[in-house]
């Protein structure tokens, strides 16, 4: 099973940071943020491992290298013009399904001490397409993404309790089919809510430790965790 990291964001929200180094270069106790992922992929049995980028993307490409630091490969999607999360993914789909039909996706801008082995263990069934890696909700995400059932289905409901998407999901190819061959923009949202009311995504809560590292100052109060 390959993974993939999700690295092509411009960081509007951590500027003036952003604006000479790309973020998941950003360094939480003197180590890019990215480095912590593929740290953790690579304990997990991950071998092979997709990064898009855009904004500054080289930086990233000639920090990281092949993966031979890891003893793994690393393999990159360049996107000329933003396409989003699901087009970014849809763009690295040839590579990240090879040899399997399901995959890990990662953002490259959180920081958390999620195992990511026990997503990989996570079994898909026929109906499942995408299993997702919740959190409780943080200070700026108060009311939270989506609702969870007794049967670990996720869906979209105001009045129900409603927890935060990690970034962290499992992937089969087929959630990815109805955008054809075509690659272009493709905000990911509205294709997790129209496969949840179909009834085609899962989840699970972690309640350990999980940051958004999207402003500066959550990036000062990640390393502040980090140091302690």
């Amino acid at each position: 099973m390959k993974a993939m990291i999700l690295a092509a964001g411009r960081g509007e929200r951590m500027r003036p940071l952003t604006d000479t180094c790309p973020k998941p270069l950003l360094k939480v106790k003197d180590k890019p943020l990215i480095e912590y992922h593929i740290e953790a992929l690579v304990k997990a049995g991950i071998a092979e491992i997709v990064i898009n980028h855009a904004w500054l993307g080289e930086q990233i490409v000639n920090h990281l290298g092949t993966g031979q630091r890891w003893n793994i490969k690393i393999q990159y999607s360049k996107e000329e013009q933003a396409l989003e999360t699901a087009g970014g993914i849809h763009q690295a789909l040839p590579w990240l399904t090879e040899n399997n039909k399901e995959f890990i996706v990662v953002n490259g801008d959180i920081f958390t001490d999620y195992k990511f082995v026990k997503i990989i263990n996570h079994q898909l069934n026929k109906d499942i397409l995408a299993h997702l890696i919740l959190v409780n909700n943080p200070t700026h995400n108060p009311s939270g993404d989506f609702a969870i059932n007794d049967n670990d289905q996720l869906y979209q409901n105001e009045q129900a309790e409603k927890f935060t998407f990690s970034g962290i999901a499992k992937y089969h190819i087929d959630f990815f089919s109805h955008l054809g061959t075509t690659i272009k923009r493709a905000p990911l949202a509205p294709m997790l809510i129209s496969a949840m009311d179909d009834h085609h995504v899962s989840g699970e809560i972690y309640s350990g430790f999980w940051s958004d590292v999207g402003t500066v100052e959550r990036l000062n109060e990640v390393n502040q965790f980090n140091s302690n």
